[in-house]
């Protein structure tokens, strides 16, 4: 993969980097009232789609081949718009820009769900956006922690870096990203959920080569590319300009974390060739956020070239990644109070994984099965992406992009228990043979390290790991026109496009029982006994107690056609949105069988130690399809210069998982779309001391079939489908107030009634609440900035809400704190080169609230002397230093 990306970049400089015009330059620096350089702000001609973003510097150049009286505006978060008339001429043209601040932020250019350049002020849709700074400052763990800021959003990240668990506006969702993809500069990680994995933020990292984060919620980004249910996150990279730029960050943290990222951008060849790049990595090694032995480390490369012809622009984008990641489930908690248990140690029980697991191997009919668990979730592969857009002349635009991706993936955890029926999740050395071996009395339990015998109080934790190897290939294809219409009481922005898609993927699943301490980092434990016929026994070999008691195999395939039409109208004072978008997909389904092979006839064994279950070589084959639409209607009124108000409708829909789908009588059960209506009014209002906006919301799901993954007899995995229906009414407010100089008091506020108004098979359930879903979410935070010295105090609080759709146990509210500051020293008597020290905290006041339950136990889990359930993360302090040079 590294060879095919060097030589495809090398091929793409060699053609492109001839071929000069004569151009019209624009360039200049953009700073605020302090003469502080600013990062990240919009350059652009109005009208027109050339423009580009200031650096690190807060320098900007780009070239144009208009010339004559033009407009250019000038834009970015925190400060008011600017409108500068220009007369452009050959060769270069200078200015510089002082930016008026504001405390909104609905004056940046929005570039997600819409083919014009307009703000968040003028966009019908709730809209949250970050830039470079806010998004290197919140990531401490994962998504979870920039995500959870977003009102709506109920963001878990207790599994660590991926995998987080993200629920839009009241949504049923098993977790992960369900409802929203992550799109990569307008195109998604993984164009097809369900077939093997819905975490999509383990095919990437973020990094220092993103220029924004938007979160788009509402129907009307359903229209564009792959389509969306509940919202679109969106992240944007930075390009080259012909000013360099160069940025270098270190940062430590305690538990052992160490990483190192870097930024660089500027021009290729001479001034004239028109070629620029970009190019930025990141590698970390973590022993953290909770002390496994099994460390995290990875390291991942993200790069594009950029041509600037005549009439338009060709991007080629690439990804390399190589990174291995560890994944947190639920382990056991004190039943009273659902706080950390205490180990055998006498120390709290912080995780229950351990790299004693990662020696288990045994026999199995595909040869020797050696487990990967210590790989956790890897990822190993990348993208390439082209990006072209053509003015055509006439008002008329060609937009397309195409990208190719492959990964070697694998997702393998330690889950929350044995999932023999019958057993506690902490048991006693006497619960434990009473439960797996009744009648027997004479027993040992010796460690597997040592093979010195356990205390007689010595607690157990019987757990299983799962390893899942997921392969994936995706491709994907978008084209449109873009067709500007000048009338004289209406202009219309009219887009016609196609998106084409084509993934296949892997799922191959090994569990694996094993006995262990219960403590952190367990030690492996077996058992030997004296049967009730006088035999001596051996319940565990080398700590395992059953071999391959589950297995899968199952290959997807799907392909992807949608078309979609859309007109964004400004009449004076009002705009108006409106779009259709018809859409058909086919899966192709493969699960190979499987059955109980005898692998040894060693009588001292039982059948759990001598029998694997494995693939028979059998498949069962099917296809299934679907079609359906989505349509949005969307307007926003400008009430006056500092308010608008905005009202947006859709139908949507959701194509159910592959994964998902059952056989009966050999044919794959009937596929058919879960549909999805939203509603949503809202007001918004952005002057010089406060940005607010107010929303009311309205989300209704139907024929969804829920899947979940529980406990199976003999401790395997089924998946558990029940047909259900929803609906959320919510509000949500947000404000950013700017109370004196450099100091500004921000927030959010959601409320959401959910509730299940369909549950197939248990009508009880009709009007509870979703589980892992509050109905109360908020945020409140103070930020100081004066160029030099920097800091920010926030706190996220989550409400209280139920672990299973039974409601039959409800969590306690969380509340995470963070903290960041910093100091920026200049470099040198050159002021635009600065370097920041900093200091965050994550989890200040190390809150060990519990976000889920038991989910294998679906809607059976009950409290007794101990809880499984998820913790958040305890307190991290992370320090960083940042050089822009």
């Amino acid at each position: 993969m590294k060879k095919l990306l060097t030589n495809v970049f090398l091929t793409f400089a060699l053609l492109f980097s001839t071929g000069a015009f004569a151009q019209v330059i624009v360039k200049g620096k953009v700073v605020d009232k302090t003469n502080a350089p600013l990062t990240g702000a919009s350059v652009v001609i109005k009208g027109t789609t050339a423009g580009t973003v200031t650096d690190a510097n807060g320098t900007f150049s780009f070239q144009t081949a208009q010339t004559g009286n033009v407009n250019l505006v000038f834009s970015f978060v925190g400060f008011q718009t600017q409108t500068i008339p220009a007369t452009l001429k050959k060769g270069a043209n200078n200015f510089v820009v002082v930016m008026k601040g504001m405390s909104s932020g609905l004056n940046e250019v929005v570039v997600t769900a819409t083919n014009t350049r307009r703000t968040q002020f003028q966009s019908p849709l709730s809209i949250s956006m970050f830039k470079p700074k806010t998004l290197e400052r919140l990531s401490a763990s994962s998504e979870a922690d920039i995500l959870r800021t977003v009102p709506g959003i109920t963001a878990e990240g207790g599994g660590g870096e991926v995998a987080s668990n993200i629920f839009v506006r009241g949504l049923p969702s098993g977790g992960q990203y369900q409802f929203t993809p992550i799109l990569i500069d307008g195109f998604p990680v993984i164009s097809t959920f369900g077939m093997n994995s819905s975490a999509q933020d383990a095919y990437f990292r973020p990094d220092m080569g993103f220029r924004s984060l938007e979160f788009v919620r509402g129907g009307v980004s359903t229209l564009y590319g792959v389509g969306s249910v509940a919202g679109i996150i969106s992240y944007t990279s930075k390009t080259g300009s012909p000013t360099p730029q160069r940025t270098f960050n270190l940062e430590w943290a305690d538990k052992g974390r160490y990483k190192a990222d870097f930024f660089a951008s500027g021009p290729v060849g001479n001034k004239n060739s028109n070629l620029f790049y970009a190019f930025t990595g990141t590698y970390r090694y973590d022993n953290g956020p909770l002390v496994t032995g099994l460390p995290t480390e990875g390291v991942q490369f993200r790069g594009n070239l950029k041509k600037v012809t005549k009439h338009g622009v060709l991007t080629l984008y690439a990804q390399y990644i190589n990174d291995k990641v560890q994944f947190f489930l639920p382990l056991p908690l004190n039943g009273s109070d659902r706080s950390r248990a205490t180990g055998n140690d006498g120390n709290p029980v912080y995780t229950m994984q351990t790299a004693d697991a990662a020696n288990i191997a045994y026999p199995t009919p595909g040869g020797y099965y050696q487990s990967p668990i210590r790989n956790g979730v890897y990822t190993n592969g990348g993208f390439l992406m082209l990006d072209f857009n053509q003015d055509l002349g006439n008002n008329w635009r060609f937009d397309s992009k195409f990208k190719y991706a492959k990964y070697k993936h694998q997702f393998n955890l330690f889950l929350d228990g044995s999932g023999v029926s019958g057993a506690a999740p902490v048991e006693t050395q006497q619960e434990y043979v009473a439960t797996r071996l009744p009648g027997v009395s004479q027993y040992s339990f010796t460690y597997d390290r040592t093979g010195k015998s356990l205390n007689s109080e010595d607690k157990l934790f019987e757990n299983r790991i799962l390893d899942r190897t997921r392969p994936m290939t995706d491709m994907t294809g978008e084209f449109k026109f873009i067709k500007v219409v000048n009338g004289k009481k209406m202009k219309q922005t009219i887009t016609m496009g196609t998106f084409l898609a084509r993934a296949e993927a892997g799922d191959f699943d090994v569990i694996t029982r094993y006995l262990g301490t219960f403590n952190n980092e367990p030690q492996l434990v077996n058992l030997s006994y004296t049967s009730v016929t006088g035999k001596a026994m051996n319940y565990t070999a080398n700590g395992v107690s059953g071999r391959s008691i589950y297995y899968a195999n199952k290959l997807f395939g799907s392909s992807k056609q949608a078309v979609y039409f859309t007109d964004e109208m400004v009449m004076g004072r009002l705009r108006v949105d409106a779009g259709l978008r018809v859409e058909h997909t086919v899966g192709d389904i493969n699960i190979e069988g499987s059955k109980t092979y005898t692998m040894s006839t060693d009588s001292t064994q039982g059948s759990n130690l001598n029998t694997v279950k494995w693939g028979d070589g059998t498949w069962t084959r099917g296809t299934v399809s679907a079609t359906d639409y989505a349509v949005a209607l969307a307007g926003l009124y400008t009430v006056s210069e500092h308010s608008s108000v905005y009202l947006n409708l859709s139908k949507g829909f959701f194509f159910p998982m592959l994964r998902a789908v059952k056989f009966h009588d050999g044919s794959p059960q009937t596929y058919s779309t879960e549909k999805i209506y939203q509603a949503e009014g809202g007001w918004k209002y952005s002057s010089g001391k406060l940005t607010a906006t107010a929303a009311l919301y309205y989300v209704a799901l139907r024929n969804r079939r829920q899947v979940d993954w529980i406990n199976a007899p003999g401790g395997g995995i089924v998946e558990d489908v029940n047909l259900v229906g929803t609906s959320t009414f919510g509000t949500e407010l947000t404000w950013n107030w700017n109370l004196v100089k450099y100091m500004s008091f921000y927030g959010n506020f959601t409320y959401q009634k959910h509730r299940y108004d369909l549950y197939e098979g248990h009508p009880e359930y009709v009007g509870n609440w979703l589980r892992r879903q509050p109905r109360l979410l908020s945020m409140l935070g103070i930020s100081y900035d004066n160029g030099k010295w920097d800091a920010n105090l926030s706190n996220n609080y989550m409400g209280k809400k139920y672990t299973s759709d039974n409601n039959a146990i409800l969590l306690d509210p969380i509340n995470i704190v963070r903290i960041d500051a910093g100091y920026t020293f200049p470099l040198g008597k050159n002021t635009s080169k600065t370097w920041r020290l900093g200091l965050s905290v994550f989890n200040l006041l190390n809150n060990a609230g519990v976000t889920e339950g038991y989910p294998r136990l679906g809607n059976n889990q009950t409290v007794a002397e101990y809880f499984v359930g998820r913790p958040i993360l305890p307190r991290r302090i992370f320090i960083r230093a940042t050089f822009n040079l």
